[in-house]
């Protein structure tokens, strides 16, 4: 199975890992609405079972609940895959979510994940957000001592722009960045993906399918439907007149997929991959069968006629 090298770590990750946002269930800000555990479970063997062999996931997803699932599934597997968590992101007893990064937040949320995921190491732990940005040198303080006390291997960062990674690259080095990147989402082409290669800071993106609209599962009636419990439900991209760009630019990926065997998910996952600096992608899964749907990535790339195929719908499509 083809792994790279995760930044300056000794983490050879495979190009795409399993992304435990959505298996969180509903009920919180950020949900995808309602999900069975089972279904969750099913999804994490069928990633492990097909070659992935990294989880992501986030101490708010589901305020918790997603890490307690990640440890069900992962229970009696003898082929265990690297475990990726975050901090920061906290909330109290109504479910208010809030961001802190002082030190002694970090140490609870280390050892509420440890808990929850029922290990004794972290593989990698990350910064989810730079919120409240004054303290992002107190908490990269703190989890370059949680590195040295050996509760955790590697420590990134998700959400940085390269002039927060400069203040804290003072203090530890970066192991990994973790930025949103899709055909759909491009900010960090400019500078960020470039001070990370001039850096050996690894890059694993998120949301390679924008959440689930490129896929070529997504309609503008089940646009239509998602639940109030869904986030998407609130977010311009599913809505008109965005989401009917959005499907046009879905049709040029199954054409290009028709030509290989591959769906439009690998399709837009393979383009985040065209790029040297990013190391691998986050790719979201419910349930086993969409686990079909997307690991064809893991090896499949785009050609350059392909790759300017697509630029060229997005560039008279802005």
């Amino acid at each position: 199975m083809q792994t790279r090298p995760l930044g300056n770590s000794d983490l050879l990750i495979t190009p795409i890992g399993f992304g435990a946002w959505a298996i969180g269930g509903g009920g919180w800000a950020y949900a995808w609405g309602a999900q069975d555990d089972a279904d969750s479970i099913s999804a994490i063997h069928a990633a492990l079972d097909h070659g992935i062999n990294w989880i992501d996931t986030a101490a708010i997803y589901g305020l918790g609940h997603s890490e307690e699932v990640v440890a069900q599934a992962l229970k009696g597997r003898s082929n265990r895959p690297y475990v990726f968590t975050k901090c920061e992101r906290v909330w109290d007893d109504k479910g208010n979510i809030s961001g802190v990064l002082k030190a002694e937040s970090i140490r609870r949320e280390i050892e509420d994940s440890l808990r929850r995921l029922q290990v004794d190491t972290i593989d990698l732990y990350q910064i989810h957000w730079p919120e409240p940005e004054p303290d992002i040198e107190e908490a990269w303080t703190e989890l370059a001592k949680l590195k040295t006390e050996g509760k955790v291997r590697w420590i990134g960062v998700s959400n940085f722009n390269p002039a927060q990674m400069e203040r804290i690259a003072k203090i530890a080095p970066i192991t990994s960045l973790q930025p949103p990147y899709s055909m759909i989402q491009r900010d960090i082409e400019a500078e960020i993906l470039p001070y990370c290669e001039q850096h050996n800071i690894g890059v694993i993106v998120y949301s390679p399918m924008q959440a689930g609209l490129l896929t070529g599962a997504m309609t503008a009636e089940r646009a239509a439907k998602l639940s109030s419990d869904d986030w998407r439900s609130r977010n311009p991209n599913f809505q008109q007149p965005r989401l009917a760009r959005h499907l046009a630019l879905v049709e040029i990926l199954k054409s290009i997929g028709q030509r290989h065997g591959r769906t439009p998910g690998e399709v837009a996952i393979a383009w985040t991959l065209r790029l040297k600096a990013v190391t691998a992608a986050i790719v979201g899964s419910r349930n086993a069968e969409q686990i079909s749907g997307i690991i064809g990535a893991m090896d499949f790339r785009l050609s350059d006629p392909e790759i300017t195929e697509i630029e060229t719908f997005i560039q008279a499509n802005p």
